[in-house]
């Protein structure tokens, strides 16, 4: 993986679209063939949700690969703090979707395809979004390093990876989404302080939460150092 592609760029912005985003495009639209040849063979649209999971991981790519291609947020630090928060409240859609793993648990228990197939479907999917969201954080990590150069990488990764987790938590067992922070704000924003207000209440949210954020700084930081190995 070549973080150098997606270094922040003195000017100007990326002019073509680069080996990384060739195969992630591939690797999407091998993903949406899969789910398509699963509706073709059992007339059932189930997984098609995913599809729109995966959309929802682009999101924050998008954004961040925008930023990237642009040097305007350079200019307004009040425009990137509005980029930045949109950023946020997409990005734990990227890391999401591993949770679409649990259908496997329908998927052996009533299969109606191999279960080879929906391991690699679902799993294809969870792939994209996780690649997704790791280049999105990394791109991240390196525009708010050009703003504040001195800010050690521990005070960005772990606050990011742990909000994630949180994200991950409402989105999958209390089903919020994004856009219910426009939409629902204040019952979301309840939820959201009586978990964070009552730990001890919440231990198992808080269990999940914790074994989520580790997860996926490990996974973050790991990739990280391999692809700065390969440099």
């Amino acid at each position: 993986m070549n973080w150098k592609s997606h270094t922040v760029l003195p000017q100007g912005g990326i002019r073509r679209i680069d080996d990384i985003d060739q195969l992630l495009v591939m690797s999407t639209a091998f993903s949406c063939l899969l789910v398509f040849i699963r509706i073709l063979y059992t007339g059932r649209i189930t997984f098609l949700s995913l599809v729109w999971n995966l959309f929802l991981a682009c999101v924050p790519y998008l954004i961040t690969r925008k930023l990237h291609a642009n040097s305007f947020w350079k200019k307004s630090k009040l425009i990137f703090v509005f980029l930045f928060i949109v950023w946020l409240l997409f990005i734990p859609n990227s890391f999401y979707i591993i949770t679409d793993l649990f259908h496997l648990i329908d998927s052996v228990s009533h299969p109606v395809v191999p279960v080879w197939f929906s391991l690699l479907l679902i799993f294809s999917f969870a792939w994209n979004g996780l690649v997704m969201g790791i280049l999105s954080v990394r791109q991240m990590e390196k525009m708010v390093g050009y703003l504040i150069p001195k800010l050690p990488e521990h005070l960005f990764v772990y606050p990011i990876m742990c909000l994630n987790a949180f994200g991950v938590y409402i989105g999958r067992w209390l089903r919020y989404n994004s856009w219910d922070v426009v939409a629902n704000p204040f019952q979301l924003l309840g939820d959201a302080l009586d978990i964070l207000v009552h730990p001890y209440t919440y231990r198992y949210a808080w269990s999940i939460i914790l074994c989520f954020s580790i997860f996926m700084t490990l996974m973050y930081l790991a990739i990280k150092r391999i692809a700065k190995s390969f440099n």
